[in-house]
């Protein structure tokens, strides 16, 4: 009785142990799979993150490209208010010399072609 009871225990126990041994087995097949499964999510997200810096370091190129020319714009629309502000200004006084000059030409061409100096001095 004794002898059946310890071979009843053995053998329990090494179904335990086999038991045991494939719970360890399938335990470690999951964590390695797991494993595996984060080192490739680290992987793709490291190669995203890589790119998203890339665009931020693209896109900051682009803004600060973007904000000179926007300066240099504003520089030349102050020249060029400046400019219009003069001829504005300045036009009415233009404006006569480049009648009087028309006058003179005129003049000139009428003594050119014969007339009398005269008649221009009473006009």
């Amino acid at each position: 009785q004794i002898i059946s009871d310890a071979k009843a225990m053995e053998a329990e126990a090494i179904r335990s142990e086999e038991d045991a041994q494939k719970a360890y087995e399938d335990f470690v097949k999951e964590t390695n799979a797991s494993i595996e499964a984060k080192s490739k999510d680290i992987v793709n997200k490291s190669e995203d993150k890589a790119k998203a810096e890339g665009e931020l370091v693209e896109t900051k190129e682009a803004k600060e490209a973007a904000l000179l020319e926007l300066e240099q714009l504003s520089n030349y629309n102050a020249e060029l208010h400046q400019s219009c502000d003069f001829v504005m200004k300045n036009f009415d006084l233009r404006q006569t010399a480049r009648d009087e000059e028309v006058e003179a030409l005129k003049q000139a061409k009428a003594i050119l072609s014969g007339a009398k100096f005269e008649e221009f001095l009473q006009a």
